[in-house]
């Protein structure tokens, strides 16, 4: 069984290389780890073929020589030695600038928060099943992340910095903020300084006590917030006036959990909170609250009426 998902990771990435299937696709197909991993191999293929298009002609010169010098062995052996030590020169500092160019990444998995330092000394905090990228390179100059997913950020003062998500880009010089990116749901929180966002064209500025968040494609819409941080980071999730949808979602992800929400109206609001720590008392929090049942079946899926 462990050879057939080797082998069926092999082609998939062939097929991407040679350009068959997309990313969207690929991204279908194979672990979010396996498609970070693909994408090295990537680039580290493209530094490779920029690095041999010089050396190819080269290499046809010499052997044009060597077939009209074969009387004289000891240089063309000694010549072809030189010419390999070059070679893996090149090959070796193309393959050094390729991966110490790359992008870093940290990850949380289910019902998991992970907290790190950034190169500037500013610290982020993942929520569960959320991913950042940057790249270390010139990075006092340009501190640029992409986000899927929830973090909050404590931001060092220094050049502009940017978090850049799939609903809107979020751009501050030193502040702590939330931004949250799931699906159709966009938030973004800011504690301390001042933040700007924009999305859909549009730039928003927040101060502290400020939010803005866009649910389903709906217009953004600003509100305040009397926290001081985001509840998440001491161990509960909390919700104001949220289509119950979302808040199914982040249960699956506090708890590594499956729920079939299909027998009832998930888009109705939720305003309150559950404990990421106590899975019983969290469902009570939220389905009890709202008179949903709520029965875990044999395999394990959360089923809801």
């Amino acid at each position: 069984m462990k050879e057939k998902l080797i082998t069926e990771g092999d082609q998939f990435l062939a097929k991407w290389l040679d350009g068959t299937i997309s990313d969207t696709r690929l991204k279908d197909l194979v672990s979010e780890e396996d498609f970070i991993a693909y994408k090295k191999i990537k680039n580290g293929l493209d530094v490779l073929e920029e690095l041999e298009r010089p050396v190819a002609p080269s290499f046809i010169i010499v052997n044009d020589k060597i077939d009209q010098n074969r009387k004289d062995k000891k240089s063309h052996q000694i010549f072809k030695w030189g010419l390999s030590i070059a070679a893996s020169i090149l090959v070796i500092f193309g393959l050094f600038f390729a991966f110490n160019s790359q992008e870093r990444s940290y990850k949380t998995s289910y019902a998991e928060q992970k907290t790190f330092s950034l190169p500037d000394g500013s610290e982020v905090v993942l929520n569960a099943k959320s991913t950042i990228n940057f790249t270390e390179k010139d990075w006092e100059a340009h501190r640029n992340i992409k986000l899927i997913g929830e973090a909050f950020f404590k931001v060092r003062k220094g050049s502009t910095f940017t978090v850049q998500t799939s609903n809107g880009q979020v751009t501050v010089l030193g502040t702590q903020f939330n931004i949250k990116d799931a699906e159709a749901f966009f938030e973004v929180v800011c504690y301390e300084g001042k933040v700007s966002v924009t999305n859909n064209k549009k730039e928003y500025i927040l101060n502290p006590g400020n939010s803005i968040r866009k649910i389903n494609g709906n217009d953004s819409e600003k509100y305040d917030s009397e926290k001081l941080f985001p509840s998440w980071v001491k161990g509960e999730s909390s919700f104001v006036s949220v289509p119950l949808k979302y808040v199914i979602l982040e249960l699956e992800k506090q708890y590594n959990l499956e729920i079939d929400a299909i027998k009832i109206d998930d888009s109705i609001i939720f305003t309150g909170s559950f404990s990421n720590k106590d899975l019983k008392l969290a469902l009570t929090s939220v389905f009890k609250t709202m008179n949903i049942k709520y029965m875990k079946e044999e395999n394990g899926i959360l089923r809801l009426e």
